[in-house]
């Protein structure tokens, strides 16, 4: 059974950090992208960032660059999503999403599996 599982999510100060855990079990790991998106309420699904666990390459959406680091740990089969300088437009529900390749531009419809998300909360 194929299963992801988000944690690390919590309520944190605007300027402060989070780090985000992805533990991916069920399917080859190192064949497949893993990738973080978030959904803010009344607001679309958006992508955030995504990793290529075979060759390691990674993309992040313009509004995340410079703060958000995502990085994978192949032995643990585990993705981390380290976010710094949060702001409290970074509030949403952060899932990860896995599949065989990252999207063209972070695009979240078309990802194979999903896990069931985690809450970030920045306050101002």
């Amino acid at each position: 059974e194929v299963q992801l599982v988000e944690s690390g999510g919590g309520l944190v100060q605007a300027g402060g950090s989070l780090r985000l855990s992805c533990a991916a079990s069920g399917f080859t790991f190192d064949d497949y992208a893993i990738g973080w998106f978030r959904q803010a309420p009344g607001k679309e699904r958006e992508g955030v960032s995504c990793i290529s666990s075979s060759d390691g390459s990674t993309y992040y959406a313009d509004s995340v660059k410079g703060r958000f680091t995502i990085s994978s740990d192949n032995a643990k089969n585990t993705v981390y999503l380290q976010m710094n300088s949060l702001k409290p437009e970074d509030t949403a529900v952060y899932y990860c999403a896995a599949d065989l390749l990252c999207p063209p531009n972070l695009i979240y419809y078309g990802m194979d599996y999903w896990g069931k998300g985690t809450l970030v909360t920045v306050s101002s």
